[in-house]
């Protein structure tokens, strides 16, 4: 019961940000490294950067810095000069920045060679993340103890999946560095949980680079998918994967 009323209020968080970060229009240009943001998942201005991830179809090895956390917030102090977040490291070009809205004109211009939608640096969307964040009641927001992975795990998500965020929020609380491989929907006709375009569109063929790759390493398209290099563990299904990190990480 509780699971479910989280999913819902997850749900909520979505709605408020009327489910930006669910279409992927795909990067005109994907980077050779992948992209190093620090950034932790209750932080509204982390939000719209990571929406802009999911829309332009980028993968991000995520470096988590909840507040109170020890592991990758004192290198961002070492890197630029101040513990602020969102923070981005792009090792393709040797640019680092702060601040969202840098952050997203860079990415757009950078690799979707485009400009980036005028939506995204206005107050208004900043305030409606803001209140996206309320509904979690600070979830992925503060540090809890954990042993630190060798190697990054890696996450199939998109911004706005409720499921996914659920996630999101326990990496960024267990300051779990991943790779996140941004699973955006790549048209009208993938809206909606798996079971429901299954039933509506038996045999239309997968498109967009992650969702293809995750049907050849999973056999189906579904967020959140975990995978876990570490223990040469694979999951879907967000309870299970919270389960499986609070089991094996979780201190």
């Amino acid at each position: 019961m509780l699971d479910t009323l989280d999913v819902l209020n997850s749900t909520l968080s979505s709605t408020l940000r009327f489910w930006r970060g669910t279409n992927a229009r795909g990067a005109a240009k994907q980077p050779a490294k992948p992209l190093q943001l620090y950034e932790f998942e209750a932080c509204p201005y982390c939000r719209l950067v990571r929406e802009a991830l999911t829309e332009l179809d980028l993968d991000a090895l995520i470096y988590p810095t909840p507040h109170g956390g020890k592991r990758f917030r004192p290198k961002v102090e070492k890197l630029g000069g101040r513990q602020q977040f969102p923070y981005l490291v792009d090792p393709n070009t040797g640019e680092s920045m702060y601040e969202s809205g840098d952050i997203i004109a860079y990415l757009y211009q950078r690799y979707g060679r485009r400009p980036a939608p005028a939506r995204l640096l206005r107050p208004l969307d900043v305030t409606s993340s803001i209140l996206a964040s309320v509904p979690r009641l600070g979830a992925g927001s503060r540090a809890r103890p954990s042993k630190m992975p060798k190697h990054p795990l890696e996450l199939f998500s998109f911004e706005s999946s409720p499921y996914s965020r659920r996630v999101r929020e326990l990496l960024s609380e267990l300051e779990l560095p991943y790779l996140l491989r941004s699973t955006g929907k790549a048209r009208w006709q993938d809206l909606g949980p798996p079971g429901l375009r299954k039933a509506f569109f038996p045999d239309l063929p997968v498109t967009g680079r992650t969702r293809q790759e995750l049907l050849e390493r999973a056999g189906k398209v579904q967020v959140p998918y975990l995978v876990d290099p570490n223990t040469d563990t694979a999951l879907f299904e967000s309870e299970a994967i919270r389960t499986y990190l609070l089991d094996t990480y979780a201190r």
